[in-house]
């Protein structure tokens, strides 16, 4: 029998916990540790004459900042750019470019895409009710719930979520070359077990659980998890555990169809060849991706779903401080891996928490505060250009470290729009076509900034 998670249901399950309430932390707190912080011992309190310090409050998004990035990525190739902030209540929409480079339609926040690896929180969080509901184990083999499908039986649950199963990564070889890789999937279907079948053709190394390697193979088997589990399609999993709850109407999973419904941004997809035209990449399945990469979005809905994910509303405390089990996963120690969960920190010393995304044509970055009550989501309708992937993480400095965060970097330009604080989304005029000069970035000084490169499109 399929069950159900209502939200509602969360609460009262957490309230039942005897692991006793975790300790509340500030949404603009320091970067935690990697596992979750021991209740403080009591102290006594505090004599009146005391001096009570009161935290500085958290600086305001700043709007020109995220501006002057939306215009940098659009001087280094990309056709738009846009970024919506929710902040306690309040709402911030920037945008430049173009979301149609045909009809020159401008980029709006209100416009729905393909949110790439973003779609990894969405099935981690699934596959963590199913275990609150006592339908799988984190620390079990995934061998006991799909027999034989990997070759290993200390593969477990928790490794596929966290990225040390081992697991060969298919789409190294599937984007070795960037366009010809795309056109020969765009438009072709394939099972869970093709994609299974393409990462086995490698022997899975390192052994799991000794080692962080990124993987899209990881999420396909957690779709098989999923679907195996609860008797029902991916799809009508995500629709009534996470999008009917929480009201995300603009967030579909329709693969393996290649339309995106309603108002959307077209994406283009940078060649590997220096100068030459982008290549429309908007229509495709995304059947290579599936439960790794193939849902769509828009700002509103992402920055709804994170707020809510880290607010509590969507998980058990004790499932989301797993989930929150943190390996570094860059030489800086400032980018780290949990559970189908990103953490950043930033230049300010706040941490934020989220995912990245990349899919052919569109660039997602989509985090939160520790509380939930700052989210970010942005957008650069391109892909396999490393400096527009790089100049868009500025939006989460500009965001959550506010004025003189040092985000907007040098030389932005192209396009001039206006950002709106609640109300009607900004308005803006059509950016002049970049000249795309920038050729993408695959050295050492990319991948030391954002983890996950890989050749032909940048895994996240």
């Amino acid at each position: 029998m399929v069950r159900r998670k209502a939200l509602s249901a969360v609460a009262l399950g957490a309230a039942a916990l005897t692991l006793g309430t975790l300790p509340a932390q500030s949404a603009y707190a320091a970067a935690p540790g990697s596992a979750p912080a021991a209740p403080a011992p009591a102290m006594a309190p505090a004599p009146v004459s005391a001096h009570v310090r009161t935290p500085a409050p958290a600086p305001a998004p700043d709007t020109a900042a995220l501006r002057a990035v939306l215009q940098r990525a659009l001087s280094q190739g990309a056709p738009g750019a846009m970024a919506r902030v929710d902040d306690h209540g309040e709402t911030y929409r920037v945008s430049e470019g173009v979301a149609d480079r045909e009809s020159g339609r401008q980029i709006s926040t209100a416009d729905r895409f393909r949110i790439g690896s973003v779609t990894k929180t969405f099935s981690a969080v699934v596959v963590l009710q199913l275990v609150a509901e006592g339908d799988l184990g984190l620390d079990t083999s995934v061998n006991h719930y799909l027999p034989g499908l990997l070759p290993d039986d200390r593969i477990t649950v928790r490794h596929v979520l966290n990225h040390r199963s081992g697991l060969w990564d298919y789409t190294n070889d599937m984007f070795q070359q960037t366009v010809p890789g795309f056109e020969a999937v765009r438009n072709k279907v394939f099972t869970n077990q093709e994609l299974i079948d393409r990462s086995l053709t490698r022997t899975p190394s390192p052994a799991p659980g000794t080692a962080y390697g990124y993987s899209n193979t990881n999420f396909v088997v957690a779709g098989m998890l999923i679907e195996k589990v609860t008797g029902e399609s991916a799809r009508s999993a995500y629709q009534s555990r996470i999008i009917e709850p929480l009201g995300l109407d603009n967030t579909k999973y329709v693969h393996p169809a290649t339309a995106i419904p309603g108002r959307y941004a077209r994406g283009y997809l940078t060649p590997d060849e220096a100068g030459a035209p982008l290549v429309d990449s908007t229509r495709q399945t995304a059947s290579w991706a599936q439960t790794a990469g193939a849902m769509i979005s828009d700002p509103a809905d992402l920055n709804r779903f994170f707020s809510a994910l880290l607010g509590g509303r969507l998980l058990r405390a004790d499932l989301l401080a797993e989930m929150q089990r943190w390996a570094p996963t860059n030489a800086a120690g400032t980018q780290h891996y949990g559970l189908g969960l990103r953490r950043r920190d930033l230049s300010c010393g706040v941490s934020v928490y989220g995912h990245t995304g990349t899919v052919q044509g569109y660039y997602t970055y989509a985090f939160t505060s520790k509380d939930g009550k700052r989210s970010v989501s942005s957008l650069a309708n391109t892909s396999n250009n490393g400096n527009v992937l790089v100049t868009m993480a500025g939006t989460l400095e500009a965001t959550f470290c506010g004025s003189g965060s040092g985000s907007t970097g040098s030389g932005a330009g192209g396009g001039s729009g206006t950002a709106s604080a609640s109300g009607t989304p900004a308005a803006q005029a059509p950016a002049a076509e970049a000249p795309g000069t920038d050729a993408p970035d695959r050295g050492a000084r990319l991948a030391g900034v954002y983890e996950d490169i890989a050749p032909g499109i940048a895994r996240n």
